[in-house]
């Protein structure tokens, strides 16, 4: 017969005590957070805990406490980012919600760290994550739902199902828009400068590109479709690569602004002037494209609005209602600035 729930928890605590050996009492009161127990026997005790994959019942956390959620990034450090923060907090600020900005890195964590991982968090005190451009394992999916704690992601790379609540941008529908942009300036050898193998943004938004290209009669050179990933570094690298072939592209579209600021950072060592002998078009519209050498002509993808519609979302997952629709895409429009105009041949 299966045991009660509550019987399973004093089985665990009490195998937790045994392999620490200490105290039922003890154990007891290093989950329910008092501070009269020794540092290292609490770290032990804490570390066990995970082990064992023990999961404390709202009951058990501090009543008066404020909510607390936790948004996680692969990499923070980037405009990108900083708009998702802005975001995200502007609305924690409204609900009254601690944001408490990380970074956890999926790729060298390895397959098995969901559980502590999860863990962690709610150990914490976390109430709910938001995680941003990750690429989740089934096992992290499922660690989150045996401990009980909303998950949202924000751009996802790669979701292994369909049932995770994820909020993004309509990335074809922008990519299109910047490509037909460019179309209708004129161009004809546009390149396309992707991101990640895999990644579902970088994939959606090539896929805009080609769509362009295909309802204008004009066939995607694949010589034109560069790797690359989201960052300065590749981007700078792919416009090399395109400007030093026999019959370079008169205009770019980049999956990021950070790439688009790479391939001008390219044109202008090689001498050509922006837009005069290459237009370049990015996608974000972060606070530093009206920043850039000239202004950059990008896809406003709403970023702000995006953390505030995650955070509202995974608190009504936390306070036990549904969601309409498991992925939600907020419009994007395209930014016409300086760094396009016809190619030297039409004018």
């Amino acid at each position: 017969m299966t045991q009660p729930e509550g019987r399973r928890k004093r089985s665990t605590l009490a195998s937790v005590a045994t392999a620490a050996g200490v105290s039922l009492a003890t154990v007891s009161k290093v989950v329910n957070g008092r501070d009269d127990v020794a540092p290292d026997t609490r770290a032990e005790v804490e570390r066990l805990l995970e082990e064992h994959e023990y999961v404390r019942s709202a009951k058990r956390r501090v009543p008066s406490r404020s909510r607390t959620i936790a948004l996680v990034f692969d990499d923070f450090m980037s405009p990108y980012a900083t708009e998702l923060i802005r975001g995200v907090t502007d609305a924690g600020v409204e609900s009254e919600v601690d944001v408490v900005v990380g970074r956890f890195s999926i790729d060298r964590a390895g397959p098995s760290s969901g559980a502590g991982w999860a863990q962690r968090l709610v150990r914490d005190g976390r109430d709910g994550v938001l995680v941003v451009t990750s690429d989740l394992t089934l096992q992290q999916l499922a660690a989150f739902e045996r401990a009980r704690l909303p998950l949202v992601v924000i751009d996802p790379v790669h979701l292994p199902r369909a049932d995770v609540t994820s909020i993004g941008a309509t990335n074809w529908s922008g990519s299109l828009s910047a490509t037909e942009h460019l179309i209708g300036l004129g161009h004809r050898r546009i390149a396309f400068v992707r991101g990640p193998d895999g990644a579902m943004v970088g994939q959606t938004r090539l896929h805009g590109y080609r769509a362009a290209m295909t309802n204008a009669g004009l066939t995607p050179e694949p010589d034109l479709v560069v790797p690359g990933d989201f960052g300065f570094e590749a981007g700078l690298a792919a416009g090399r690569r395109l400007l030093a072939m026999p019959d370079p592209p008169t205009a770019v579209v980049a999956v990021t602004d950070v790439a688009a600021f790479g391939v001008l950072q390219a044109a202008h060592a090689a001498g050509l002037g922006v837009p005069s002998d290459l237009s370049v078009v990015g996608f974000d519209d972060t606070y530093m494209a009206s920043w850039s050498c000239p202004p950059l002509t990008t896809v406003h993808a709403p970023l702000q609005e995006m953390g505030r519609v995650a955070l509202r979302t995974l608190l009504r997952i936390a306070d036990g209602g549904t969601v309409d629709s498991h992925h939600v895409e907020l419009a994007t429009e395209l930014v016409v600035r300086a760094s396009t105009g016809p190619p030297q041949i039409a004018r």
